[in-house]
């Protein structure tokens, strides 16, 4: 259940695996005492590697153990005629017509700018308006693949790629993985028959950050590090948009390598990362920003307070976020994962009233994604559980839903 705490979920999946608390623990490497807290709700949260953790112990998906976001359970849309519409159109019925080739009033530039604007959707939680446009667009998309030459084709592959991308996406948010991988890997088949050679590992990226949603470290940095290795080796870093995919997918790899415990690995990877990243500013661009993978010396910083956070440094999460100046294009997405782990890191200093002010901020600038992300609610669950409510707490746990 989306709304169900994580103590009960944990309880409930371990009964299933048959395992007692001490067993869960040895396979997993958490302690007794951290299993316990969590199942008897004295503790509501844990930082992701644990939760990664848990999950390889219990055999199961980190998202089974997360439970579906909050988005998912307010609004019914995981499994509602919307999303069956969304789900046809990545996986079209057996037996299907081939798709028609588009009308005369078909432009294969408006195709691209309507997928750009639906990335922008995306990137500010609109899931409600997005998935009422997705199913056409990827139709759309599948028609331009057919038509005129051979150039045209490739343009329509292209498109395809990216919509379908898009399409992984969404269903991660849903909390539907495994049709998420099915989409990219249908992405990549339509960016492997375009001419653009970073579609392909703009995909994998997206496909790593599939695996970590499931636990499959080991397989996300695998693809991450050949993808960004094929990239480097291929001479498209010399391009700011090519830069760009490449430290994207540093980044995830970076992040699968910490969540994994080799945090020596992902320090290295950060470092790499950091220093490219000053590089893509003197570098030309070719492409709309909004198609190309996010990577600027913002997305890096932030990306190391999230890796502090996990690493359990909260006071190095809190010195790298202080002053921070995020770039004009940095994604509201971004922006969100930026305070959700500012205010993990307050909770974890024991500064109650510090995570209340960050998520206050996180209200008024993206109150859609924090209703969304698991993480918050866990983090107020944790707060609401304290003896003493800092001001500002109960509104957010009445908006959240977790005021009793």
């Amino acid at each position: 259940m989306a709304n169900e705490h994580l103590g009960r979920t944990l309880r409930r999946l371990r009964r299933l695996a048959a395992l007692t608390q001490e067993e869960l623990a040895e396979r997993s490497d958490v302690s007794v005492d951290v299993i316990r807290q969590l199942e008897q709700q004295r503790k509501h949260s844990a930082r992701l590697p644990t939760l990664h953790a848990l999950a390889n112990g219990l055999g199961v998906e980190l998202t089974t153990l997360l439970g579906a976001p909050p988005a998912v359970a307010a609004t019914g849309e995981g499994d509602g005629p919307r999303f069956v519409a969304v789900r046809r159109a990545i996986m079209p019925a057996l037996w299907a017509p081939q798709p028609p080739q588009p009308g005369p009033d078909f432009s294969i530039a408006t195709l691209r700018e309507q997928i750009a604007d639906r990335w922008s959707q995306y990137h500010a939680a609109e899931f409600e308006a997005l998935m009422k446009t997705l199913p056409g667009l990827i139709a759309d998309a599948r028609c331009a693949t057919v038509s005129g030459s051979d150039d045209d084709r490739a343009a329509g592959f292209a498109a395809l790629a990216k919509v379908l991308q898009l399409g992984g996406h969404v269903a991660v948010r849903m909390g539907k993985t495994d049709l998420a991988l099915i989409s990219l890997e249908r992405a990549i088949d339509a960016a492997g028959r375009s001419s653009d050679p970073l579609l392909v590992p703009m995909v994998v990226n997206s496909t790593a950050w599939t695996y970590q949603r499931q636990g499959r470290l080991e397989d996300a940095l695998s693809i991450a590090v050949r993808a960004a290795d094929d990239l480097k080796d291929g001479g498209h870093t010399e391009t700011a948009d090519g830069l760009k995919v490449w430290g994207a997918l540093t980044m995830s790899a970076a992040t699968s390598a910490a969540r994994g415990g080799d945090y020596e690995r992902a320090a290295a990877m950060m470092k790499t990362a950091e220093k490219e990243a000053a590089r893509v500013s003197r570098l030309p661009e070719s492409g709309d920003n909004r198609m190309v993978s996010v990577f600027s010396p913002s997305s890096v910083r932030i990306e190391r307070v999230r890796l502090a956070v996990q690493y359990g440094h909260p006071h190095e999460a809190l010195a790298l976020a202080k002053g921070m100046r995020l770039s004009k294009d940095t994604p509201q997405s971004w922006r969100t994962w930026l305070l959700l782990d500012v205010a993990r890191a307050y909770t974890d200093v024991g500064d109650a009233a510090g995570a209340v002010r960050t998520f206050e901020s996180l209200r008024r600038v993206a109150p859609t994604w924090m209703q969304h992300h698991t993480l918050a609610v866990a983090i107020v669950r944790d707060l609401w559980a304290l003896p003493n409510h800092p001001p500002g707490l109960s509104a957010l746990a009445e908006f959240l839903g977790v005021a009793e």
